[in-house]
Order: structure tokens, then sequence, then C-alpha cells
């Protein structure tokens, strides 16, 4: 079977080809037999209810620097030319987030649209997260500063976050006896008007925060992600090591408790985030990790993917 597949993402010019989960999805597809455009979410359009694409078709290669090669730019139907769209640009989750999450919607489920993207509306990383009690550390969500200082109180140590963040921005460790909590808190108010997670601190984040892969609801495998000395924050864009590790006999009750609910909703690939025995984050917009797996000797998630998209679109 070949597939006619529309990636949207950020600029395939300006990706690490050795580290991109994007285009390990590419390059799978393409040794498939399937058939791949790219085009960036800015050239979505709609208009009387068709929605449209400025797209390039591409073929890849894995060579550092002369990833792609183009052919001529078009306009793609996506309702009537397309039979897969990958939605994998990067957040921030805001207003053009969402509105392209409303233009796929007229297209999807007749074009598979990989993750559904009223699911991904509906599911912001860290809110979705909050809807399976006991998973989490304690977590508050607020714009209250009382609360935030209240909260503070009774679990001393904490991380402040911001609601909407991606890739580890903005994420600091604050200590029970911090006097920089107003500063900060004065710092996200000026950037706008989202609220702010607090999470009690969890000393396991020394050790790795585990990025688990999952498809279709079940977990394909795990890297752990190892914050430099000194830091807090883990994410390999913020100078974090990945290194091999094996899934926990908790990280597998943790992926159970969540996988019927995202095979329900259509999120075909997730990345989540586990410290110790927490999940503190599920990941729907454009999750990464599959390159280290493939690299540590697990399973490629991306061939598992592709075999679960290949198996919808045959039934239809």
């Amino acid at each position: 079977m070949s597939l006619k597949v529309a990636v949207q993402m950020d600029p395939i010019e300006r990706i690490n080809i050795e580290t991109d989960t994007t285009f390990l999805m590419m390059m799978q597809a393409q040794a498939r037999g399937h058939r791949l455009w790219v085009y960036t979410p800015d050239k979505l359009s709609l208009e009387e209810g068709r929605v449209t694409a400025r797209a390039r078709p591409v073929r890849l290669k894995a060579v550092k620097g002369d990833h792609a090669e183009f052919g001529e730019t078009v306009v793609l139907d996506l309702a009537e030319q397309i039979d897969v769209v990958l939605m994998r640009q990067d957040p921030p989750f805001d207003m053009a987030y969402i509105t392209a999450t409303h233009f796929l919607d007229k297209v999807h489920p007749r074009v598979l649209v990989v993750n559904n993207p009223t699911e991904v509306r509906n599911a912001p990383e860290k809110l979705f997260v909050t809807d399976f009690p006991g998973v989490q550390p304690p977590t508050l969500i607020t714009s209250d500063v009382e609360a935030i200082y209240d909260f503070r109180a009774r679990h001393g140590d904490m991380v402040l976050k911001p609601l909407h963040g991606g890739g580890g921005s903005g994420v600091v460790r604050l200590r029970a006896d911090d006097p920089n909590l107003d500063a900060l808190l004065e710092l996200h108010a000026l950037i706008g008007r989202d609220q702010v997670i607090a999470q009690k601190f969890i000393p396991a984040v020394s050790k790795g925060d585990k990025r688990i892969l999952l498809v279709d609801g079940e977990p394909v495998g795990a890297i752990n992600r190892v914050p430099a000395e000194g830091q807090v924050r883990s994410n390999l864009a913020r100078g974090g090591r990945a290194e091999a590790v094996e899934l926990t006999a908790r990280d597998q009750e943790l992926c159970a408790i969540i996988g019927p609910e995202l095979k329900r909703r259509g999120l075909l690939f997730v990345g989540i985030d586990v410290i110790g025995d927490y999940l503190t984050e599920i990941n729907v917009t454009s999750p990464t990790g599959a390159q280290q797996l493939k690299r540590f000797g697990g399973p490629d998630a991306t061939e598992v993917l592709w075999t679960r998209i290949e198996e919808i679109r045959s039934k239809g």
C-alpha cells in the first residue's frame, strides 16, 4: 500500500537529522513506499470548507546538511489528495496551534490525522495528565499567587513551569526559602495570562526523567533523560543526556492506566514523562525520543507507528 502523506512541521531545512523524530518518521514512510509532502502550519488555508496546504514534495536522505530534495510547490487539497497528515510542529500550544487543529478537524477522519486534531486540542499536555488521579506528584495549576504560596508552605521545594510551554522552557526549581518566587510570578504575568504549574519537587529527577513512547496506547520503549550537572531540566533540548533504560513494573502500570484512553481518543503517537513513580506529562503534540530509543538498540517506534497507520488506512 502506497500512501500520500503530508507532514505539517517546522521548516525541515533546520532540523537535526541525527535526533529529530519527525525525520525518522518520514524516512520510515519513504522506505515503505509512501509519497511525502511537507508544509509549515502558516501555509494552511480554509476556504468554503476546503482545507488546502501550500506544500512541497520531498525526498529525504541521511546526509547531514543535504537531507531534503524538494519538488515544485503545489497547493494540496488535503481531503481530496492526501491519505495521512502528520501534525508535527513543535509547541508553543498557542492560538495558532489551536486554529490549525480546527482546520484539520475538517478533513479528519477521512484523512487520517496523526494525532487526532480534536483530541490534541482537548488534551493540553500538562492538563491531560490530571484526568488520571494518583499518577502525578502533588500539583497545582493556577494564576492565584496566594494559592501558590500556600502550596509551597505545604510542600516545600517545588518546580514552577508555564502551563503551555514545551521542551523544558521556563522550568525552574524553587526551594522552600527561595526569595525569587514573586519575581518569577511577575515575569510569567508579563509574558501572558496563562496559569502556571506548581509541582512538588521530586528528588528522583537527578537520576533522570524517563520518556516512554506509546503507539495506539501500547508502550513501545523508553529512554532516560539525565539532567546536566547542577540542572533540574532533563530535556534533550536543554542539555539533558539520553541513556538506555528498561520499563519498570510501575512504568507498565502507568501505561496501562492511560493507554485505553489514548487509544479511545485516537492519540496514536504519544510520549509520556515519568520521574520516579510519577507521571508528570502526557505529550501529544510532537513527541520526541524515537531516534535515541532506536540508537540504544530499542524498537523503532516509527516502524510500529507506520504499521498501525497502514492497518487503519487499509480498513478505509
